[in-house]
This record gives structure tokens, C-alpha cells and sequence, in this order.
């Protein structure tokens, strides 16, 4: 009964009214208006911005501002993912349970997005006083409470697009433009907050003001997409309070686990993503290495990301066309193997040092805007072809919720493991930290690390990725079959 429930809710989300049979709300609401896209993507300010100025600058603010031994740092920043990946589930429970007593998954939204800006600035507001031991567990401990109130967003934002429409391409030209957005909001953060950073000489007002500034922007962003999770009628009392009666510890982790076993789909495209995420988060957690002590420039950092974002800006409508016309999943493919083949050029850099650097990059920006929109126009479909094919699963597991909870719990796995293996690569290579303002010499192997860092290893993990890709079987006649 809760399933059907559940999938009656996803097709009528695109009105205040009741919802409708899944055909009538097909014909109906076949296309997405362009404020409800527009608001849709500006969350994407927020996600883009909190996923990629942390992985920018924390393991090196903790390592080479605040003496933070390279471990230490990325045990840091390890521990506060986990804790991430332990909660994403059971916000995807909550989200769905809030949808189903009030008919809307805002609540959560607008608790994270008025929480995170007070919390980022918290992160990067370590007193000068303290030590590096200190100073590590005042960055856990806000960093942590951070990417709490960004997965009470993130959670619900990721499960929206299945509820905003069930069409395939609608669902590619929707994600199209979430992915302009974000791709925007990773070049104002990645190239701007570093320039924040540099407002003052000394480096903890610096990270202070970088601090402030970035998470009232995100949070701003989170606030106004908060707008299109539009209300709907919500599930009478007599199917409500069982299901609210459903929500313990456990039930939240037995839903997503149902959802993984259930749908091929869902794990072949999890696992690609995962991979993914820990190759470009891996990227990210080393650009500011390869500014510093590659290319001998803290600043070259922000035009690292210029070459990587102002070409990707472009192409994310490119890759919306070309998957319209050939499928998501084979677009997806090319642009994943074109990322692979750019990183992995990168490797030159350590015979050759040099500018020529920035156009493999921006090859890798070209790249990852096709490999940023396409999984995630590919989710909804999956939510959707497993609302249809398991109409009757226990306990309405096949819930959107359920689905981007995991996801996003997946996503935050890879990035955190990009920033842990970024550490290892660093002990493991002789790194040497230090205290603002503080010279030191690292030692070649330390600086071949962060080369192979930024190109091999993400490389290798593209192509591991792929083979999973390979395995996604859902197509165009999966999801549209009128």
C-alpha cells in the first residue's frame, strides 16, 4: 500500500493538489517550467561551493597552516565523512517520512541551509593560540557539525528531481542546467575563496574571512532552492502512522540496503559515481599542492580551476544535447574516458613542469561537466524504473529517500577517501608540514607524490569506474514507455 503510495506521490509533486494517476500526470506535467528549474539549479551554489572549497583547502589549511601532520589531517577529515555516511541514510528516511506526513521534504532543507553558514565559518575560525593537536580537534568537531547540516540539504535536494518529473529527457535538461550552476559555483569557489584567503596578510584572518563570506553564499543558495520542494497532499493518518512507526535506527539503514539489493541499476551507477568522486576528489585535494610546490605559485591554484571550470561551463549544455541524442549512459562513457585520458597527459609535469599544464585540465573541466550532470539525470531513472518495477517492495523502500541517502552517503565516501589517500600519498612520500609563515623544503619524492596524486591514481580509478558503467543496463525504453 505505502508503494504505491509513494509512486502516486512522486507523479503528483508537480502540483498543490492531490496527486494523480502516474499517466495522467505524465501528460500533464511533461514539462518542467523554467523557474522551477532555475530554482532547482541555484542549490547547486550551495552543493557546488561547500563540495569543493573544503576538499580545496582543508588538508592544506590544517597541514600547512596549522602544523597539522599530514595523517593527523586526513584522519580529520576521515572521520568527520564517516560520521557523514552514517547520518545520510537516516536523513533519507526522515526526508521521506516528512514527505509522506506533510507532503514535502523542506524542513530538512531549510534547517541545514540556516545552520551551514554559521558552522563553515566555525571551521576555519581556529584560534592562533592553539596547538596542532588543538587545532586538529576544533576542525573535527565544526567540520563534523558542518557536513551535518549539509547533508540535512543535500539529502532531500538529490531525491526532488524523480518527484519534479517523470520524464527521461526532462529529467537530462533539468540536471543540464543544476550542473551549469554547480560547475559555475566550483569555479567562484575554487578560484574566489583562495583570493578571499588573501584579503590580509596574516593567514588566519585570511581563512576566517574566506570562512564567512563563502558559507553565507551557500547557504544562501540552499535557501532559495528550498522553494521547489513544492507541497503536495500528504498521506492520510491511517497510512502515515504506520509508516512513521517504521523510522528507528535500523529500518533507515535496512531501507537503503533493500534498494541496493533490489536494483542492479542503482549499485552498477553507485559504484561508477563512488569511483568517481574519489578521483576528482582526489584532484581537488591536491590542486593547492600542485600550485604550492609544482608549479611554485600558491595563486596558480585559482587558475587551475579557471582552466577547469570556464571550459566546463560550456560544455554541460553540450552534454545534455549529445545524450538526448544518443543516450546518457554511452555520453556518460566518452566523457568519463576523456577525463581519464586528461588526467592521466598530467603526468608530463614531472619531466616538464609548466604552464602547459592548464589545457589537459581544461580538457578534464570539458569532461567533467558530462561526468557531473549525466549520473545524476541517470538516478531519477532509477528511482523511478524501481517505483515501477517493485511497486509492492517492504516498507516502501523504493522511496527516493532511500535511494539518495545512500547516494549521497556514496559521494561523501569518495570524496573523503580522495583527501585520506592524499594524506597517505603524503606520509608515505616524506611531506613536510609547517605553521603559517613558516619556509620549508620538501623532498622530490614528496613532490612526485602530489603529481601522481593529481594524475595517475585519478586515472586508474576512471578507468575501474568504466567497468562498472559498463554493466548499467537501464536505456531510454526503460524509463519512457509511453
Amino acid at each position: 500500500m505505502h508503494g504505491r503510495l509513494v509512486a502516486l506521490t512522486y507523479t503528483g509533486a508537480m502540483s498543490n493538489e492531490a496527486p494523480a494517476a502516474p499517466e495522467a500526470a505524465a501528460s500533464t506535467s511533461s514539462r518542467l517550467g523554467a523557474g522551477t528549474i532555475a530554482r532547482y539549479a541555484i542549490g547547486s551554489l550551495g552543493t557546488g561551493g561547500f563540495a569543493t572549497l573544503p576538499g580545496l583547502v582543508l588538508t592544506y589549511y590544517l597541514t600547512d597552516s596549522l602544523g597539522v601532520a599530514a595523517l593527523a589531517a586526513g584522519a580529520v577529515i576521515t572521520i568527520a565523512k564517516v560520521w557523514d555516511v552514517i547520518i545520510d541514510p537516516v536523513i533519507g528516511a526522515l526526508t521521506d517520512r516528512d514527505l509522506t506526513r506533510h507532503g514535502s521534504r523542506r524542513r530538512l532543507m531549510l534547517i541545514g541551509a540556516c545552520a551551514l553558514p554559521v558552522l563553515f565559518a566555525l571551521t576555519f575560525a581556529v584560534p592562533p593560540a592553539l596547538g596542532p593537536l588543538a587545532a586538529g580537534i576544533w576542525v573535527l568537531l565544526a567540520f563534523t557539525l558542518t557536513a551535518t547540516a549539509f547533508s540535512l540539504f543535500q539529502v532531500p535536494y538529490i531525491a526532488l528531481p524523480a518527484e519534479l518529473t517523470p520524464r527521461y529527457d526532462e529529467r537530462t535538461r533539468l540536471l543540464t542546467w543544476r550542473v551549469v550552476v554547480l560547475t559555475l559555483a566550483i569555479l567562484l569557489f575554487g578560484a574566489g575563496g583562495p583570493a578571499l584567503r588573501r584579503v590580509s596578510d596574516d593567514p588566519v584572518v585570511g581563512y576566517l574571512v574566506m570562512g564567512i563570506v563563502c558559507g553565507v553564499v551557500i547557504g544562501l543558495g540552499m535557501l532559495v532552492s528550498t522553494t521547489v520542494a513544492r507541497r503536495t497532499a500528504p498521506a492520510p493518518a491511517s497510512v502515515a502512522e504506520p509508516v512513521a512507526e517504521k523510522t528507528g535506527i535500523r529500518e533507515h539503514y535496512a531501507a537503503g540496503i533493500r534498494a541496493l539489493r533490489r536494483s542492479r541499476a542503482f549499485r552498477m551507477l553507485l559504484t561508477t559515481f563512488v569511483l568517481q568522486a574519489l578521483a576528482t576528489g582526489l584532484m581537488l585535494a591536491g590542486a593547492q599542492y600542485v600550485a604550492t610546490w609544482v608549479l611554485h605559485s600558491e595563486a596558480a591554484v585559482e587558475l587551475l580551476f579557471v582552466a577547469l571550470i570556464a571550459p566546463a561551463l560550456l560544455a554541460a549544455p553540450g552534454w545534455g544535447i549529445v545524450a538526448r541524442r544518443i543516450g546518457k549512459e554511452r555520453t556518460f562513457t566518452i566523457a568519463s574516458i576523456v577525463f581519464g585520458l586528461a588526467a592521466l597527459s598530467i603526468l608530463g609535469v614531472l619531466w616538464a613542469p609548466g604552464d602547459w599544464i592548464y589545457l589537459p585540465v581544461g580538457v578534464a573541466g570539458i569532461a567533467y561537466a558530462g561526468m557531473q550532470s549525466l549520473p545524476m539525470a541517470m538516478l531519477p531513472d532509477v528511482i523511478s524504473h524501481d517505483e515501477r518495477t517493485h511497486p509492492d517492495a517492504a516498507s516502501g523502500s523504493g522511496r527516493a529517500g532511500a535511494f539518495s541517502g545512500v547516494w549521497t552517503a556514496g559521494e561523501t565516501v569518495g570524496f573523503a577517501l580522495g583527501a585520506t589517500t592524499l594524506s597517505l600519498i603524503l606520509a608515505m612520500t616524506g611531506y613536510v608540514s609547517r605553521a603559517a609563515g613558516q619556509i620549508v623544503e620538501q623532498p622530490d619524492a614528496a613532490v612526485t607524490g602530489i603529481v601522481v596524486s593529481f594524475s595517475l591514481a585519478p586515472a586508474v580509478l576512471i578507468a575501474l569506474s568504466l567497468v562498472a558503467l559498463a554493466r548499467y543496463p537501464l536505456r531510454r525504453t526503460d524509463i519512457d514507455l509511453s
